[in-house]
């Protein structure tokens, strides 16, 4: 048995996006896609549905409103670019909260849970979808390793490495004790990956790990002896984290 899945977004690429992934997992079917939260709720009541990837920020009613309406909803993987919704999905029993862009290695987590949850054992993913899984950079496992691709090859790296991220148009350079990694890859999505907790965007071109700071004023931090700038437009939270007056 396949689990009957419904897609919800209200963007175009999103959606072309997670339709490849539900499409490259044998397990998985298909039923519609939906631009809209109340296009999703009347095909609900027409037709069985096991599992809902969601977006959250939608015009006219939003993922978690659409949610609360359902009397008996389907199991909720949310799909969205904000972090900021997290608690409130979880507390709505979702089964998980995926940031875009979405690796398809997440994304293969997420259906798993969903899998083993609902009883529909779902047969592996094929060759190429794994081929496809492994292309998805960086993976975090257990939130202590993050795994990149540099000089044709992919290295592992501690997160209690890190001492701080350097964007470089499409690459960022990775600082290490006595090393630096250069790899092709968006800040930005570095620091969706990387636990808050930990690091801390400072400047468009600088993401820190907050206990490698070894001094700190109003307008720089120093790390390893070397003074980074923070931005204008990130001075307000870099203070409240690191208690700058």
């Amino acid at each position: 048995m396949k689990l009957k899945c419904l897609l919800v977004d209200d963007e175009p690429l999103a959606r072309d996006v997670l339709e490849s992934y539900i499409r490259r997992v044998d397990g998985l079917e298909l039923v519609a896609r939906c631009d809209n939260a109340l296009q999703a709720f009347d095909l609900i009541q027409s037709q069985p549905i096991d599992l809902i990837f969601l977006d959250i920020q939608m015009p006219r009613l939003d993922g978690i409103e659409f949610l609360k309406t359902l009397q008996n909803p389907p199991k909720v993987v949310f799909t969205t670019a904000y972090r900021d919704f997290a608690i409130e999905a979880f507390e709505l029993d979702a089964l998980d909260y995926l940031l875009k862009p979405i690796p398809f290695s997440r994304f293969l987590k997420a259906v798993s849970k969903a899998f083993n949850l609902l009883q529909k054992p779902g047969p592996p993913p094929s060759p190429a979808a794994l081929n496809a899984s492994q292309e998805e950079l960086p993976q975090l496992s257990g939130q202590e390793n993050i795994i990149v691709r540099a000089d044709k090859k992919m290295i592992k790296i501690p997160l209690e490495d890190i001492q701080y991220i350097e964007s470089l148009k499409d690459y960022v350079i990775i600082y290490l004790p006595g090393r630096r990694i250069v790899t092709k890859q968006k800040i930005s999505y570095l620091e969706q990956k990387l636990p808050d907790g930990d690091f801390l965007r400072i400047h468009r071109s600088f993401l820190v790990a907050i206990n490698k700071i070894q001094a700190f004023s109003p307008n720089h931090v120093e790390i390893n002896n070397q003074e980074l700038p923070i931005g204008r437009s990130y001075k307000s939270e870099v203070a409240k984290v690191l208690g700058i007056s």
